[in-house]
């Protein structure tokens, strides 16, 4: 028999990661997975290795579910958090995406446990949104007549099939006619999600053309993908416009541990720092006293229900068009005069000498997207607000631990 921990040196990550889920209740977690046992199929790994395996893989940057089940036979770091158990694929999938409230609490719980620590203080956070790429492509992006017609034919699918499953009575082609049935049900039931999907994006279009009516005009007509009727079409950081989930986080400028996330199919952030200091607030009980958020990402109105809640926003104020007219500046001196005091402070606040210092924070955000973007966060291959939001906090937590296990060394060791 291998010793298995004798094939892993004592400081490798894999245990690093064991001892963090060794020491989390999961209680709610096994009462879940009991829950489904007495269904048909093998019996589920224990759900504490499943959720250490996926810590593991996250910080390895692995988000195949077959690639990790490939690893718990070859590798040696998996192997040891698997105890030499093998993992079956499917399980591996269905644990990743299937337990979002558990995850949220275990965001939540650990933050607090580092807050209480010492090792981080929810004073400042900067905020940010990030664009990922949705596992869909635009070989399935259609307009509400055709997703009407794919739908229809999809139904008349499903009638036709069970009325031959109905009257068949050979029991090997009754399978094979349930399971074409179920694949037509899917399409149809997909094709319904993207047909409201277009609904919803057809009455966002009316709004904004109540503003914006020539800009509006000239768009093209609203669509929705097939493949993942949530995701949405938006502008990435390169200029090129694809499928994806505007994922939002939020940081501890001092330490870099993410402290909130949540996943929209919102194709920017203007008043997104609101609901994000709200999450905040409703994990821990305070508000931020300082907010660092990008330009443009925090409205008037945030400003005002935020400096209620004793939340300061920083944020660049956009520069004002130098060769405007006259009565263009005129204009704008009067609207600033019955702005609100809470928009009237920001303007005063960032410009103090040290705003300049306190907003170079925010580049903490920054580095964590492209941390959690080499760790294979870039490109998802869930479907979905809500699976999508369950890999976010995955990596939130895995981000974190190791944040952790870096803040606790450098308490241990402090550099002279």
């Amino acid at each position: 028999m291998v010793d298995l921990d004798s094939q892993i040196p004592g400081d490798h990550r894999a245990r690093v990661v064991w001892a963090f889920v060794d020491a989390l209740d999961l209680t709610d977690l096994y009462a879940s997975i009991r829950a489904q046992e007495f269904g048909p199929g093998r019996p589920p790994a224990d759900p504490r290795i499943l959720l250490a395996v996926w810590l593991y893989a996250t910080l390895e940057g692995v988000g195949s579910a077959r690639q990790v089940a490939k690893a718990c036979v070859s590798d040696a770091a998996y192997r040891w958090l698997c105890g030499g158990v093998s993992m079956n694929y499917h399980g591996l999938s269905d644990f990743r995406v299937g337990h979002g409230d558990i995850l949220d609490r275990l965001l939540t719980e650990t933050v607090t446990g580092l807050v209480a620590e010492g090792l981080v203080n929810l004073d400042e956070v900067a905020i940010d949104g990030t664009k990922v790429k949705a596992s869909a492509g635009r070989g399935k992006f259609r307009r509400a007549a055709t997703l009407e017609r794919i739908e229809a034919s999809a139904r008349d699918r499903v009638a036709a099939l069970k009325a031959e499953v109905d009257s068949d009575p050979e029991a090997s082609s009754r399978r094979r006619q349930a399971a074409q049935r179920r694949a037509a049900e899917d399409v149809a039931r997909r094709a319904e999600a993207a047909r409201r999907v277009v609904e919803k994006l057809r009455a966002e279009k009316t709004e904004r053309a109540k503003r914006h009516k020539k800009a509006e005009a000239e768009k093209a007509e609203e669509r929705a993908s097939l493949t993942d009727p949530e995701a949405r079409a938006m502008r990435f950081a390169d200029g090129t416009t694809r499928l994806g989930y505007n994922v939002q986080l939020a940081a501890a400028t001092e330490t870099g541990v993410i402290v909130a996330v949540d996943v929209t199919d919102r194709r920017n952030d203007a008043g997104l720092a609101g609901p994000m200091v709200d999450q905040i607030e409703r994990r821990f009980a305070a508000a931020p006293k300082r907010a660092l958020v990008d330009t443009t990402y925090a409205t008037h109105d945030d400003m005002v229900s935020l400096a209620e809640r004793g939340t300061a926003i920083y944020s660049p104020v956009p520069a004002d068009k130098p060769d405007a007219k006259p009565a263009t500046v005129q204009r704008r001196a009067s609207q600033r005069r019955s702005e609100p005091d809470a928009v009237k402070a920001w303007r005063q606040r960032m410009a103090q000498p040290e705003a300049e210092d306190i907003y170079g924070r925010r580049k903490r955000i920054e580095t964590i997207n492209g941390i959690l973007k080499g760790r294979g966060f870039g490109i998802l291959l869930v479907r979905s607000i809500a699976k999508v939001k369950c890999i976010a906090l995955l990596q939130a937590i895995a981000h974190n631990l190791w944040r952790a296990h870096g803040l606790r060394a450098a308490t241990a060791y402090p550099t002279v």
